[in-house]
C-alpha cells in the first residue's frame, strides 16, 4: 500500500501511562503494531502523571517560599523516566525548563496569574513528555517526529476572548483536512503530539480543559479522517461502575456513542465527555484499552452494536455539584421568568447542567469539580439572582446516574431497587430527555454506598455477553483464575494458618514480622521526626511490645488504652504517649495531665469551661483543616460534618484564650481521614498547619495524623511513601523550625492481620448464591459499618479455580451481617477455611457480643513464624 492510501489510526496516552517507564515499549509496540497492520500513526500524550496538578498548584501558590524547589521535582520527574528509558531530558528539555522557570520567575514578581500566562505554564506539561516520547520512539528506531499540536488546533472565536473559558476551556474546529495529513506524512511514519492545547485566532496558546487530551485526539482522529481512535489509560476499558468504588463492575464490552457520551458526562473518568462528538459525527470508532495490559479486551464504542434490549449499563457518580435553588412565587404562570434567570446565568459564563422546576422552584446543578466555576463567580451569581427570587447554594452535591438503553420503558423493573433513596435527601431527580439516564443529586457523603447497592440490584445479575464483560475482579486475578491476585504472607503460610483455625469459628492471627516489615516503610520517611502509632486500631500486647521495640512513640485516645499500654510496658516513658481525647470529661484531661502525658485539646470549650486544669501547661492543639478524606464518610475527620478539631476561623479566639489560662501551645494536630492514597494530602496539610503555626510562636512540632492506605483490593497500588517523603522534604525546606509526626495506626497492623473462620452452610437463592461462614459483623464490624472491603479467600483451596460469584455472610440476625458481595472463589464445603485479610486493624477492638456469640482468640505469630 502506498504511503497515500495508508490511512490513519491516532493513538493517545493519558498521564498514567506515560508516567510510567514500564509503558513505554509498549507504547513503542503498539505503534510498531499499526504500522504492520498498514496505517499511519499519530501518538498524542498528555503531560506526566502528576505534572500538571504540579503546575496548577504553582499558579494557585504564586507567591509560596518552596516555588524553587517544586520547579526542581517537576524537572527531576522529567530526568527520572528519561534516565529509565535511556535518553537525556536536560539535552532535549533545557528550552522548555527554561521558559517554565522564566515564566515562574515572572508570576512571582507581578504576584499574580493571567489567564493567558497560566495557558502557557500548563500547556508545557504536554509540551516536555511529548519531546521525550518522540525522542523515545526514535531512539529505538522508529520513524517518529515531533509536531506541535497549536499548528493544527485552532480554538473557535467566543463574543468575549477575555474570559476565562476562551483560555482554559476552548473549543475547536475539527472539519477533514488534507492539508494536515500531507504536512504529517512528510513529517515521519509515527507523528507524536500533544493533547490539552491549541491556539486562538491570535495565535495565543489556549487550553482544552482539563481532561482535554482526550477531546485533541479525537479532533485529530476528525481531521484526518482517521480509521480509529484508540485511547490507551489505566484501566482497560469502561466498566458498569468505578471499579474503585464496586470491585464486581462490569467490563462493557460495546457501547453506542450516545451511551459512552452519556456515561462520560455522568461521571466515568475513563473518557472526556466532549471527546465523542467529533467522532460521532465522522463516524469514527473509539478503542479503549489499557496500557498496562493491552492483552485484556477492552471497550468498543461506534455507531454499530448489536445489542438494542432496555437495560441500566452503567451507575455513574460525579461529585462535586454546586446546585442552586431558586424560589418565588412570582414564576407562577409568568411569561419570561425563566428567560431572565437563565440570562444571569449566561452573563457569568456559567453552564447549567441539570435542571428541576415546579410551581416555585427552580432547582438547577453546576457542575464546579473542574474547576472552570470559582468561588467569586457563585457569590456574584447568586446576588443577581436575589434580584428575581429567593436563592440557596447547595454545596457538596454528587449526582448519581443510571446509564442505560430507553430507561422509561424499564422504570417498573427499576421501582424496587429505588427503595435505596428511601432514607436519602434527593435534592433533584432528572430522567433525560434522550431516554438515556436517570439522575438523582444527593449529598456526596452517601454516593458510594448507594452504588454499591444499585450495582448489586441491576448489573449484578447480568451474565456474560456483547454487553457485559469479565468483572474487574476477574480481570485482575492471576491468569490461572485463582482467589489469590497477589502474593501476601499468609499464602506462604497457609498450612500454619489452616492448622490454627481447627476447631474455631473464627481466629484473629497476626503475623508480626509483617508488622516490622510496615514499621521499617514508615521509619524510611526521613523527613518525619517522630512516628506515634493510633493504639485504637489494635492494641494487642505483643503487637504493642513489637513496636516499642522498633522506637515507635503511641497516641492513645482514653486513660482506658493509657492503662493497658503501661501495664503491657511497665517502665515506658510516659512523654513518649500523646493523648489525643475527643469530647471527653473533665477529669480525663486532668488525668492525663498528672501523668505527665501530652495532651491534645481539640475543642475551645475545654479551654474556657476548665481554665484552671489547663493554667501554665503546654498542650497540643489539634485543627480542622476544613476538607476531609478518606473512603467512607464515617473515617473522614475533617470538615463542617466531622466533630473533630477547632475550625481554622477560631484560630484568633484560640491564641486569647490560651494567653489568658498562660497555656502552651507546643504542637499542632490535623488528622484528615483514613484510608486516603494520595500523597499531595500530607503536603497540604502541613502547608496549612504550618501557616498556622507561624501565629503560635511556642509550637515546635507540627502532628499529620494518619490515615495512609493499603492496596485492598484487586488492582490497587501501594502506597507511594517515596512520594510522600518528597513532598515533606518541600514543607521542611520551606518550615526548617517545625519537627514533623505521623501517627499512622491501620499502616503499621492492617496487613498484618487476618480473619480466619469455617465455612458452615452454603445456600442458593434466585440468582444469589451465599456460603455462610463462622464469623459475622460481630466479629468483623468494618464492612456492615464502613461498607470496608476486605479481601476474601477460600484457604483450604486456594489453588483451585475461582468459578463462582458469591455473598459472604455470617451467623448474625440482621440483614446487614454482610463481610463480601460478589466474591469470586472455588467451589465451597461446610468445614472449608476462609481467610479475610487485611484485619489486622479495627478488626478484634470493634468486636462486640451481640447474639452473644462469644469472644474470638487472638494469636500471634512471630518474626521467625512461631506462635507467640
Amino acid at each position: 500500500m502506498s504511503a497515500e492510501n495508508e490511512s490513519w489510526v491516532v493513538l493517545k496516552f493519558g498521564g498514567s501511562s506515560v508516567a510510567n517507564a514500564d509503558n513505554w515499549p509498549t507504547i513503542a509496540s503498539l505503534c510498531a503494531k499499526r504500522q504492520e497492520d498498514g496505517h499511519r500513526v499519530i501518538v498524542v500524550c498528555s503531560a506526566l502523571g502528576g505534572v500538571s496538578d504540579a503546575l496548577q498548584d504553582l499558579l494557585d501558590n504564586p507567591l509560596s517560599d518552596d516555588g524553587a524547589a517544586r520547579l526542581a521535582t517537576i524537572a527531576e520527574q522529567h530526568r527520572l523516566i528519561a534516565k529509565a528509558v535511556g535518553i537525556d531530558a536536560d539535552s532535549i528539555l533545557e528550552a522548555s525548563f527554561a521558559e517554565l522557570e522564566q515564566l515562574v520567575a515572572g508570576i512571582q514578581l507581578i504576584g499574580e496569574v493571567s489567564v493567558k500566562v497560566r495557558a502557557r505554564v500548563m500547556a508545557l506539561g504536554e509540551l516536555m513528555s511529548t519531546r521525550l516520547i518522540a525522542a523515545y520512539l526514535a531512539n529505538s528506531g522508529t520513524d517518529a517526529g515531533w509536531f506541535d499540536a497549536r499548528d493544527a488546533l485552532r480554538s473557535e472565536d467566543v463574543e468575549d476572548r477575555r474570559q476565562r473559558r476562551a483560555f482554559l476551556a476552548a473549543t475547536c474546529d475539527a472539519q477533514p483536512d488534507s492539508t494536515l495529513s500531507a504536512r504529517l506524512r512528510n513529517l515521519a511514519a509515527v507523528v507524536v503530539t500533544q493533547g490539552f492545547i491549541a491556539r486562538n485566532s491570535e495565535g495565543e496558546t489556549v487550553l482544552l480543559g482539563r481532561g482535554g487530551s482526550d477531546t485533541s485526539a479525537s479532533y485529530f482522529a476528525s481531521m484526518l479522517t482517521a480509521e480509529r481512535l484508540e485511547i490507551w489509560t489505566d484501566v482497560p476499558g469502561m466498566f458498569s461502575a468505578d471499579p474503585r468504588i464496586e470491585p464486581s463492575a462490569r467490563l462493557l464490552i460495546a457501547l453506542h456513542y450516545d451511551e459512552a457520551q452519556e456515561l462520560a458526562s455522568a461521571g466515568s473518568r475513563v473518557l472526556h465527555p466532549r471527546c465523542l462528538s467529533p467522532l460521532r459525527r465522522a463516524q469514527i470508532p473509539l478503542y479503549v484499552g489499557s496500557t498496562a495490559h493491552p492483552e485484556i479486551t477492552g471497550t468498543m464504542v461506534s455507531a454499530h452494536i448489536d445489542e438494542v434490549e432496555p437495560r441500566v449499563k452503567g451507575i455513574c457518580i460525579r461529585q462535586g455539584l454546586v446546585l442552586i435553588s431558586m424560589d418565588t412565587v412570582g414564576m407562577w404562570q409568568q411569561v419570561g421568568f425563566l428567560a431572565r434567570v437563565f440570562a444571569v446565568f449566561d452573563r457569568h459564563h456559567i453552564s447549567v447542567d441539570l435542571v428541576s422546576t415546579s410551581e416555585t422552584n427552580v432547582t438547577v446543578s453546576i457542575d464546579s469539580a473542574a474547576g472552570e466555576v470559582s468561588d467569586e463567580q457563585l457569590n456574584e451569581l447568586a446576588d443577581d439572582l436575589r434580584a428575581l427570587c429567593r436563592v440557596r447554594v447547595i454545596h457538596n452535591c454528587t449526582a448519581l446516574s443510571l446509564v442505560g438503553r430507553k430507561i422509561r420503558t424499564i422504570l417498573s423493573r427499576l421501582a424496587p431497587v429505588l427503595e435505596v433513596f428511601e432514607e436519602e435527601k434527593v435534592h433533584l431527580m432528572s430522567q433525560a430527555a434522550n431516554d438515556l439516564n436517570l439522575t438523582f443529586v444527593i449529598d456526596e457523603q452517601q454516593s458510594t454506598r448507594l452504588v454499591r447497592k444499585l450495582h448489586a440490584s441491576i448489573i449484578r445479575k447480568s451474565g456474560q455477553n456483547s454487553v457485559f464483560g469479565p468483572r474487574w475482579e476477574e480481570l485482575f486475578t492471576s491468569s490461572e483464575k485463582t482467589a489469590t491476585p497477589r502474593c501476601s504472607w499468609w499464602t506462604q503460610k497457609r498450612e500454619q494458618l489452616i492448622e490454627l483455625s481447627r476447631d474455631k469459628n473464627a481466629v484473629y492471627v497476626y503475623d508480626l514480622a509483617s508488622v516490622v516489615s510496615a514499621t521499617d516503610e514508615l521509619k524510611a520517611i526521613s523527613n518525619i521526626g517522630r512516628l506515634l502509632y493510633a493504639m485504637k486500631a489494635n492494641d494487642n500486647a505483643e503487637i504493642l511490645k513489637t513496636l516499642v521495640a522498633e522506637g515507635v512513640d503511641f497516641e492513645c485516645v482514653s486513660p482506658g488504652e493509657v492503662r493497658h499500654l503501661l501495664d503491657v510496658i511497665p517502665d515506658l516513658d510516659t512523654s513518649r504517649i500523646l493523648f489525643t481525647p475527643n469530647f471527653a470529661p473533665r477529669d480525663e484531661y486532668a488525668w492525663a495531665l498528672q501523668k505527665g502525658l501530652q495532651v491534645t485539646v481539640d475543642n475551645l470549650y475545654a479551654l474556657e469551661a476548665w481554665p484552671d486544669v489547663f493554667r501554665d501547661q503546654s498542650i497540643f492543639v489539634r485543627l480542622d483543616p476544613g476538607q476531609g478524606r478518606g473512603h467512607h464518610e464515617h473515617v473522614r475527620t475533617a470538615g463542617i460534618h466531622s466533630k473533630f478539631g477547632v475550625p481554622l476561623f477560631e484560630i484568633d479566639e484560640l491564641i486569647d484564650r490560651t494567653e489568658a489560662i498562660n497555656a502552651t501551645v507546643i504542637g499542632i494536630h490535623a488528622h484528615t481521614g483514613s484510608g486516603v492514597h494520595d500523597p499531595e494530602n500530607w503536603r497540604q496539610v502541613a502547608t496549612t498547619l504550618a501557616t498556622v503555626a507561624d501565629r503560635l510562636p511556642s509550637v515546635r512540632c507540627i502532628d499529620l495524623g494518619g490515615g495512609i492506605g493499603i492496596p485492598e483490593k484487586p488492582g490497587d497500588k501501594a502506597f507511594d511513601l517515596g512520594e510522600l517523603d518528597r513532598s515533606l522534604a518541600e514543607v521542611r525546606a520551606a518550615f526548617p523550625q517545625y519537627e514533623l509526626w505521623l501517627e499512622p495506626g491501620r499502616y503499621f497492623v492492617a496487613r498484618a492481620g487476618v480473619l480466619l473462620t469455617r465455612v458452615t452452610q452454603m445456600k442458593g437463592k434466585g440468582d444469589m448464591r451465599y456460603i455462610g461462614v463462622g464469623a459475622g459483623m460481630n466479629t468483623l464490624i468494618r464492612p456492615a459499618l464502613y461498607g470496608a472491603y476486605h479481601e476474601i479467600v477460600n484457604l483450604s483451596r486456594l489453588d483451585e479455580q475461582a468459578t463462582e460469584s458469591v455473598t459472604v455472610v455470617g451467623p448474625i440476625c440482621e440483614t446487614g451481617d454482610r463481610l463480601g458481595s460478589d466474591r469470586l472463589m472455588p467451589p465451597s464445603e461446610e468445614g472449608d477455611v476462609v481467610l479475610i485479610a487485611n484485619t489486622g486493624a479495627y478488626g478484634y477492638v470493634m468486636k462486640s457480643d451481640y447474639n452473644r456469640r462469644g469472644d474470638v482468640p487472638e494469636v500471634c505469630l512471630g518474626v521467625n513464624g512461631e506462635r507467640q
